[in-house]
Order: structure tokens, then sequence, then C-alpha cells
């Protein structure tokens, strides 16, 4: 694909078709959104449903739903946390060391930089020309893209990635507890399954959108493993409802 861009590229692509390393970006944060809220609306559905099947009383849902809710968004964020954060450590550790070796043999780089190029299928000449190319142009960033498979322009946000996964969550837990909590208790458990699974059909046609996979099938998957929990918890929280009564 780089190698395409630096030979043969027009100086105006076509609108239609960014092909900018952000775009990629942009939706791999879009799908983590969705997953996220995924997430929440199944575990969040799983406590309420399990609750208010061992229980009419409307407190205890309210307390169980609030304190997954709380506990989830904040399990979401700690963990994208520390992953991104060690990514991110190990894209700087890489591209420090890659700086070293430009600085101490520039030439043995350009010669690696063009070998990957004619891996790549180009003939010797032309990956010799377009590695000269790319390192007059930046030569730390021509490396890193093909051989680290990283843009040392969009190395990424620890934080960002916590504050979007945990508000991702909080937003998806919302749903069956507002749900739940709204009609009467005869209604709670059936409007709160319809509501989870019609959200379910929602983000698993829009993950699957993203990513451009089937969308037929990423619902299923979603409503099966949504339908399947909401069972389980509904279940186990009326066996332990009814030992306890």
């Amino acid at each position: 694909m780089y190698i395409v861009a630096a030979v043969s590229t027009p100086s105006h692509p076509h609108p239609s078709e960014p092909h900018v390393g952000s775009v990629s970006s942009k939706l791999n944060w879009l799908r983590a959104g969705v997953l996220g809220a995924n997430d929440g609306i199944v575990s969040t559905a799983g406590i309420v449903v399990g609750v208010a099947a061992a229980t009419v009383a409307r407190a205890p849902v309210l307390t169980a739903g609030s304190a997954g809710l709380v506990a989830g968004a904040v399990s979401m964020a700690l963990g994208e946390y520390v992953s991104v954060s060690t990514q991110r450590d190990t894209e700087k550790a890489l591209l420090r060391k890659e700086r070293h070796e430009l600085r101490d043999d520039p030439g043995a780089e350009l010669d690696e930089l063009a070998a990957l190029y004619e891996a790549k299928g180009l003939s010797a000449a032309t990956a010799r020309t377009v590695a000269e190319e790319l390192t007059d142009h930046n030569p730390l960033l021509a490396h890193a893209e093909v051989e680290l498979r990283i843009n040392p322009e969009e190395l990424t946000n620890p934080w960002q990635a916590a504050s979007s996964s945990a508000l991702s969550f909080a937003i998806g837990a919302l749903l069956p507890l507002v749900a739940i909590l709204t009609p009467p208790a005869a209604w709670r458990i059936p409007i709160t399954a319809a509501a989870v699974l019609a959200a379910l059909v929602i983000t698993g046609a829009v993950s699957a959108g993203v990513g451009g996979a089937p969308k037929g099938r990423a619902v299923l998957r979603n409503v099966v493993g949504g339908g399947l929990a909401l069972s389980i918890t509904y279940a186990i929280g009326h066996l332990v409802g009814t030992a306890i009564a």
C-alpha cells in the first residue's frame, strides 16, 4: 500500500478514498466504543435481570444496577489504560531504537528499507529509488511504517482510550437500568429483555458495518449471546430468590 502511494499516487486522490492512517485509527476507536457499549448493555442487563428475578423491590435492583454500571465503567477504563499504556511504551521504545540505528548507521538502514520493499515485490532498482526518496522525506516515518507497522505521529493515547471505554460502557449500561426501573414489576423483565435484544441488534449491525463484516452473523451472535446471558442470570436470580424466600 505504501509502495503504490510513493510511486504512483496522484497529487489529488479521490475524496471518497481517504488513504490516511488517521482513518483507520478513527474506525478502530469507533469499533472499540461500540463494543464497550455492548459490554455495558449485556453485563448490566444480566445484573438487574438476576436481581429482579429474585425480588420485586425496586431499591435492590437500582442499587445493584448502579453498582454494576460504576464498577464496569471503572474496570473498563483501568483495563484499557493499562493495556494502551503498555502498547504506547513498547511503540516508543521501538521508535527510540530505530532513531539510534538511523543515526549510527544510516547506510545500513537504507539498505534494509530497500530490501523490505524488494521483498514486497518491487524490482531492486525501484525498491532502491523508493527507499531513497522516502528516506529523504522522513527516514523515521519510512522505517516505522514499513518495518515496525507504527505511525510515529499517531501513537495511541491511554487517557483517551480509558475515557472513551468508560463512557461507552456507561452509556450502554444505562439502557437496561432505565428499562428495568421504569415499568411496573410484572413487566420489568420482559420489557428489559426486549430493549436489550433490540439494542444488541443495533450494536451488532454497527460493529459489523465498521469492520466491513457480514451484519447478519454479527447480529445473530450478539442476540444469541445476550439472550443466553439474560436467561442464565434470570435462572440464577430466580433460584436464589426462591431459596431465600
